[in-house]
Parts: C-alpha cells; structure tokens; sequence
C-alpha cells in the first residue's frame, strides 16, 4: 500500500512539474521553416565575399550550401525565417573567424559527422562577440562549438545532433573550450551527448531546457561559472562539476537522471561552490560528492535545496568534511543519506526538514526539539554484497529493515546527525525554490 501511494505522489507531482516546464520561454523565439527544397541552391559563400564591415545579409527564402566561412567583422546574417544553410554532410556549416558577427533566424542543417574535426553548425573560432540567436540547428554531429572565444551570445536556439547516431556517438550541443564570459540563455537542447564547459570560467547560463541527453553540462577545470533557473530531465547526469570552482548554480529543476550513473548534481574534486535553491526530483541520486570540498577549508555550501523522491538524496563517496548542507528539504526518498564511507556526519547538516523525522517540537517554533539522527540498517548490506542492492525498495528488504530498527542483530551504521532539524514543511515551501 506505501508503495503504491508513493507512485501516485510520483504521477501527480510529475504532471504539474511538465506543467511548469512547458511554461518555460526558453528554445526558439520565432517559427523557423525550413526550406525544403533543394532547386536553385546558392553556395553561401559567394554573398559572403561581398561583405564589407558594417554589412547585413539578408538572406532570401532558400537553399544555401556550406561549408561557408564569415571572416569580415561587424556584420549580420539574417535568415528571415526561410532560409536553409546545409553543410551538405561535408565538415561544419558555417566558420566564425572574425569579431562581432552575428547569426540569427536560420535553418542550419547537415554538418559532417568527423568527432575529430568536431564538425559543428556554427564553429567560433578565436572570434569574440559572436551571436547566435534564434537558429534551427539539427542534423549536426556539434551545435555550436566556441573555441578561445570570448563575449559570445548563444540564445534562443533548438539544437540537436544527428539522429541517425546512438547517443554515445552524437556530438555536443554546445561546446565551450578556453572560452570566458559568455551568455548561453534560453536554448533547448535534445537528443545530443553533452553540453561541455571545458577550461571555460565567467560563463553565464540561463533559462536553458536540456531534454534525453546523457550530460545536460560538463563542467571540467571551469571555475566562477553561473547556473540559474535551467530545466533538466530525462538525461543521465544534470550537471556535474568536475575540478571546477566557485559555481554559483541557483533556482535549476532537475529530474529524471536515472540509470547506473544517473545523478542531477555531481561534484567531484571541487571546491568553494555554492548550491542554492535547486529542485531534484525523481532521479537515481540527488547530488553525488566525490572528494568534494577537495580542499577542505574551501567550503561547498548546499542550501535551499528540494531533493525529492530519489532513490538516495545524497551519496557521499568520502569521509571528506567540508559542505554545509542546510536550510534543505529532504522528501520522500528511498534513502536519505548514503555514504560509502564510515559516516557522512564530518560534514554539516543544520536544520534541514526530514520527512522520516520522528522528533517532536513542544514549543512550536517549527524546530525539532530533539536531534535528527540517521542510521543506516539494511541499506549497509550491499556494502558486503553488491548483488544485494538489486532488490532495493523490494518489500524483503523493507522487512529486513523494520526487523533491524526493531530488533538490531547487527550495529547500525551511523550516518549524520542534524541538531536543528525542520519540524513541519509545506509542499507551498517549494514555490521559492
């Protein structure tokens, strides 16, 4: 019967959640329509030779073929809507190698399908302030790639990769590789492998809808990078921060990482980070820690947070002090707090709401008047026996549990204790997160 409950609360909460996704103003701002047909095509690269900074090409209804390079700065191509630019499966669609150019309202289609030339629909190379708005980018192994560029504007675009490819072989949605202060707002990325930040810091992202990828952001050696108010589900990992510093990530829904590796916020080997106001929902786990802080006196802080109706809310790989968990709303997970370690307690947990909290609060000042404490039962037992863990949530290892709880034949594992727990919290909480 629990079970059963726990699956309608699954249902419905997932209904209003797509709900408030589909509200989101995020992917392209006007319809773009492809041009279907391929007669009277125009090699785009003979309007480009006319340009002269200052320019605006504005390209009538049509076919366009690449691979076409914009090497004039200050200028502006503009598809009106109508106009299809294909690569013809041959390198990427277009090249960006001059400054303060600006690509908007196209249908960029057909890159080729090489991971080592990183074929891409627009490929930025050494070329800051480049724009990229309110494009159609399909059938590209790559989206758009930035390489040591910076002040580029990547918004409003529908980006996906070739469909024919598994998704471990599709490219990037957008890749940023050396690149520093850039705008990435409101894109819709689907069917793609990642989208990867790589030795890129001072980026800000968002307003972005990433739907069925494998990463939704790769973060490696970026540090002061900014997340906010982005919607991630049905994708493997939401985001993970690897070797990266001072992320402020703020006001993101994410849901639906399922799978071996399945996560919405991963942290390995990083540090000085600050995890606010975030919902994660429904997933294998909440947030992973991997080492992380992985210095020490360089504090993680994760407050605010929803972390709801997860298989585990929290796994600490580590015995690592370091993060400050508090002010968080854990709800209607599996397992709270699961730790490969002896204990996730060097860490600080400070009133925080438990929704398996048995306290009481005498004097109702919503504060628990006694310690929550968890300890772990049968969940340890997959610590001795891997294959264990199959049946977990299975009701024998319900069972199993309440016989330990009830009648410890083994010393439970202690797992954290939060002095000042939340007493009550109410699901309206949540509309500020």
């Amino acid at each position: 019967m629990k079970r059963f409950i726990f699956i309608l609360l699954l249902f419905f909460q997932w209904m209003s959640f797509s709900q408030y996704l589909s509200d989101e103003d995020n992917g392209l701002l006007t319809k773009i329509t492809p041009h279907e047909s391929q007669a009277n095509q125009v090699f785009l690269n003979t309007l480009l030779r006319n340009l002269k900074p200052g320019d605006t090409l504005k390209l009538k209804p049509g076919f366009y073929t690449g691979p076409a390079t914009i090497s004039v700065s200050n200028v502006v191509i503009d598809g009106g809507g109508k106009a299809t630019v294909s690569g013809m499966d041959n390198q990427s669609v277009i090249f960006v190698e001059a400054d303060n150019v600006t690509i908007k309202n196209l249908h960029i289609t057909h890159s080729g399908d090489s991971p080592d030339r990183l074929d891409a629909g627009v490929k930025i190379v050494e070329a800051n302030n480049t724009t990229v708005k309110n494009c159609l980018i399909e059938e590209c192994l790559f989206g758009v790639d930035i390489f040591k560029s910076d002040g580029c504007q990547i918004v409003h675009n529908d980006i996906s990769s070739i469909s024919r490819k598994p998704l471990a072989l599709k490219g990037d949605a957008i890749r940023l590789w050396y690149a520093t202060n850039n705008i990435v707002n409101y894109n819709y990325w689907h069917e793609v492998r990642d989208m990867v930040i790589w030795y890129s810091s001072e980026n800000h992202f968002e307003g972005n809808k990433g739907v069925g990828n494998r990463y939704s952001m790769h973060f490696m050696y970026s540090h002061n990078n900014r997340i906010h108010h982005n919607s991630y589900y049905n994708n493997s990992v939401g985001v993970f921060l690897m070797y990266s510093e001072k992320t402020i990530m703020t006001e993101n829904l994410i849901q639906g990482s399922v799978g071996t590796s399945g996560m919405c916020l991963g942290m390995k080997e990083t540090s000085s980070n600050q995890i606010l106001n975030n919902r994660f929902l429904y997933s294998a786990k909440g947030i992973h820690f991997d080492i992380s802080p992985f210095v020490p006196e360089k504090v993680n802080t994760i407050q605010g947070n929803e972390i709801a109706f997860c298989n585990i809310g929290l796994e600490f790989h580590s015995d690592l002090e370091g993060n400050e968990i508090e002010g968080n709303f854990f709800h209607d997970n599996l397992t709270q707090v699961h730790t490969n370690g002896k204990t996730a307690n060097n860490n600080k947990f400070l009133g925080n709401y438990w929704s398996d909290y048995q306290g009481y609060d005498k004097n109702n000042d919503n504060i628990g008047d006694v310690p929550y404490r968890l300890y772990s039962y049968s969940e340890h037992l997959w610590a001795f026996n891997k294959n264990v863990s199959f049946f977990y949530g299975a009701p024998i290892l319900e069972i199993l549990d309440f016989l330990e709880r009830l009648a410890p034949f083994s010393k439970p594992k202690f797992v954290l204790k939060d002095k000042k727990p939340l007493y009550k919290w109410k699901l309206q909480d949540s509309k500020k997160i």
